[in-house]
């Protein structure tokens, strides 16, 4: 009985995220305008990079021929952290329009709410970080291969979901899109403290020291490879570890924030 009677609850919370993710989906379809800051950021900070350090590979110990190939998984996964920001904010108008407050009368488990803006802002990603690759390859970014592609969307999903988690924290806390600077800001300082400009050994020695400790500089050398050196397991799971880890613990965050709301 207790087997049986579980499985047509999972039935309902996959609908329920599902049902939360097709919202978001329709708002994007109906707004899509709303999409526009998201792929316009990290594509105008691939175009700016490329522009101001572009001529850091002919340092010695730069072994990238490419500045384009080394910087465009960077701008991806900021696209990446402003659209789980965004997701933050979603959830922030949600809350002063009441929408949020339905939903915690639901029979819903808090889980599955907070899963469905997380979910929705990992498949959201997907549009800035395309669209930056599309720029990216004629402007001289080498092809990463089908299984480099693979690692670095895999980054950029798990990325949003990080972001996702960051921002409804952030929403469900203060209660207010006031809290939309917070968000996006706490994304672009873990995404800049790492070896986004240039190789660890080439960053000032306390950016250095930063940048070793931050675990988004595993998650952005995962994403690299195939754009920079090839594919390889060693340096891909240290990038799933730092990710896991910071779905932990932001998450539990998040979902704590969830449940006292609900009181």
């Amino acid at each position: 009985m207790g087997r049986a009677a579980a499985l047509p609850e999972w039935r309902a919370n996959l609908a329920t995220i599902a049902a939360l993710m097709a919202r978001s989906r329709n708002e994007l379809l109906r707004v899509p305008g709303a999409a526009i800051p998201g792929v316009l950021a990290p594509t105008i900070f691939f175009l700016g990079l490329n522009g101001v350090f572009g001529a850091l590979t002919q340092l010695n110990g730069f072994e990238v021929g490419a500045y384009e190939s080394f910087v465009v998984p960077v701008s991806m996964l900021q696209g990446a952290g402003f659209t789980g920001a965004a997701a933050g904010v979603n959830l922030a108008r949600d809350i002063e329009g009441g929408w949020v407050d339905r939903l915690l009368v639901s029979p819903a488990p808090r889980w599955v709410l907070l899963a469905g803006t997380v979910l929705s802002a990992s498949t959201r990603a997907l549009i800035p970080a395309t669209f930056v690759f599309a720029i990216a390859l004629p402007l001289g970014a080498g092809w990463p291969g089908i299984d480099g592609l693979f690692v670095t969307y895999l980054m950029v999903a798990a990325m949003a979901a990080v972001a996702a988690c960051w921002g409804s924290a952030l929403a469900l806390r203060f209660k207010s899109q006031s809290a939309a600077p917070l968000m996006q800001a706490g994304m672009m300082a873990l995404v800049f403290t790492t070896t986004a400009y240039a190789p660890l050994a080439l960053l000032q020695p306390w950016l250095r020291t930063v940048a070793e400790v931050n675990p988004v500089t595993e998650v952005i050398e995962a994403a690299r490879q195939g754009f920079v050196g090839a594919v390889t397991w060693p340096g891909t799971w240290p990038g799933i570890v730092a990710l896991f880890g910071l779905l932990l613990v932001l998450g539990a965050w998040a979902l704590r924030e969830m449940r006292r709301t609900a009181r």
